[in-house]
């Protein structure tokens, strides 16, 4: 029996049976129903990658807890528009997976989303200070109107009582909340996406792994494609691409050779959390706790305590312990690293290299961390956790942008970057955080440059999905109170205090 795609041709082709590639089919499902689309995913399950849910902290990324998207400017100050940013995108993300519940076209989202308060958590005067800052520059905004600070002990043990049991009543604490805070299980969303996708009429492809990409004479693009399992190969021509493969979207949009490409390249950073399956210890925290990341970590590595549900079980995460690999992807080559090196990304990437220093020796010494100095990080943000409960597990991969600069010749972006050909043929998506939570608008933005004509028509359909739209729902107060309540009814997010129940 023969596994290999037998579709010679499509009007779409996906790269990735990740969280991008399964909202983009979608979307493109919603809006051009007649087109045909192939998806191709290297493993044997959609969502097994950087979507799966042991591989991320789950966060639904609203900007409500992460410190770092609210950095203090040198004055002290603190510049609230780019956690607004991420928090309209995320109500964008709401909007479209509430549509797609709607109209039955994915299963209960209690599969994939759960109500789980976010909350910041510093300690020390400079830290308190700069919380309260934040605080005061969010807090009038519409997005953030619930947020609660505090910095009284007893108050933030109601929240969360295992972040104050054991501590010194005399350390100087600080603790913002917000009780609409999610935790997602984006593999479970990835598969109710990829299963709509299949029943749709896309042909979703499992082990089977695009090895290259060239562009053909009609304009569209011809990907070889092989069946390790079997060893068979065969080819498909698209008139559109998406590179969807996480840390493997590099390569492949090396490989199509548009200039468009040129000049980026990866640097590669793994994890690891700590997670507590004890029931009893789960039951006593509800709730996401992001800290100050350490000086010299990558943003990715904020140290964070939180609620996870997967597959319906409520458990404990905390981490992230950065490390250093040199592959791409969870399940790829150390090889990924140099094998990326071109000509036209190696000054960059030196200039990187040259720049991140600190960065360099923070990973190394992460690496060397040793379980108990791992177990004590934990005890800075759970003062009597017990290591013994607490199993090591290792995170998917996050490769971070590397890109041009005029002035320093490269730079280490983190964040997420659509990089898209001039004719629009062909489409990927670079970087990491806050990535999954914001699936939808990134999506969004990749439909609009690849296929600017369709876009227009688009319009009114994407209105009808997602009311809000083309509108910054913060200068929107009501039309924001309607959405969040009509959002929270169809996910099933259930308020605050019948979660801690």
């Amino acid at each position: 029996m023969t596994f290999i795609s037998k579709t010679k041709h499509a009007d779409v082709v996906l790269i990735g049976g990740g969280i991008m590639s399964a909202t983009l089919g979608a979307f493109i499902k919603q809006l051009e129903p007649d087109w045909s689309i192939a998806l191709f995913e290297r493993l044997d399950e959609a969502g097994l990658e950087s979507s799966g849910p042991w591989n991320n902290a789950g966060t639904g990324h609203a900007a409500l807890c992460e410190l770092n998207y609210s950095p203090a400017a040198k004055d002290g100050s603190v510049n609230p528009a780019k956690a607004l940013h991420i928090n309209e995108q995320f109500q964008l993300s709401r909007q479209f997976w509430s549509h797609l519940v709607d109209n039955n076209l994915i299963g209960s989202p209690k599969g994939f989303i759960n109500t789980v308060p976010h909350m910041s958590f510093v300690i020390g005067d400079k830290h308190v200070d700069f919380l309260k800052t934040r605080y005061e520059a969010l807090k009038p905004n519409t997005l953030f109107r619930s947020m609660e600070y505090t910095e009284d002990q007893a108050q933030i043990e109601k929240w969360a009582p295992l972040i104050v049991k054991g501590r010194d009543p005399k350390q100087r604490v600080a603790a913002t909340r917000a009780a609409e805070g999610t935790d997602v299980d984006f593999g479970a969303l990835t598969r109710e996406l990829t299963a709509y996708l299949a029943k749709s009429g896309v042909e979703v492809n499992y082990g089977h792994e695009v090895s290259n990409i060239s562009k053909a004479s009609d304009g569209g693009w011809d990907l070889s494609l092989k069946y390790p399992a079997s060893g068979e190969r065969s080819r498909i021509h698209a008139k559109f691409v998406f590179v969807g493969a996480g840390g493997g979207a590099l390569h492949l949009l090396q490989a199509s050779g548009i200039p468009e490409s040129k000049g980026y390249g990866g640097f590669p950073v793994s994890g690891q959390f700590f997670r507590c399956t004890d029931e009893e210890t789960a039951r006593q925290h509800s709730a996401k706790v992001y800290g100050q990341a350490s000086v010299g970590a990558p943003p990715m590595s904020v140290p964070h305590l939180d609620t996870r549900y997967v597959d319906g079980k409520r458990s404990l995460l905390f981490g992230p312990y950065a490390g250093f690999s040199t592959n791409f992807l969870k399940t790829s080559s150390y090889l990924d690293l140099p094998l990326s090196i071109r000509p036209g990304n190696i000054i960059p990437m030196l200039a990187v290299a040259k720049d991140n220093m600190d960065l360099t020796a923070y990973l190394i010494k992460e690496v060397a961390k040793r379980h108990d100095a791992k177990v004590e990080s934990l005890r800075e943000y759970y003062p009597e956790a017990d290591g013994a409960k607490w199993e090591l597990i290792t995170a998917g991969q996050r490769v971070q942008i590397i890109k041009k600069d005029p002035q320093k010749g490269g730079i280490l972006q983190f964040g997420t970057e659509v990089i898209a050909a001039r004719d629009g043929s062909i489409g990927a998506l670079l970087g990491a955080s806050p990535g999954a939570s914001t699936a939808v608008p990134i999506m969004i933005e990749l439909l609009q440059k690849t296929f600017p004509k369709n876009f227009k028509g688009w319009q009114s359909k994407l209105k009808d999905m997602m009311p809000g739209y083309g509108v910054k729902l913060n200068d929107n107060p009501e039309l924001a109170a309607e959405i969040e309540a009509s959002t929270a009814q169809s996910l099933q997010l259930e308020n605050a205090d019948a979660t801690q129940r």
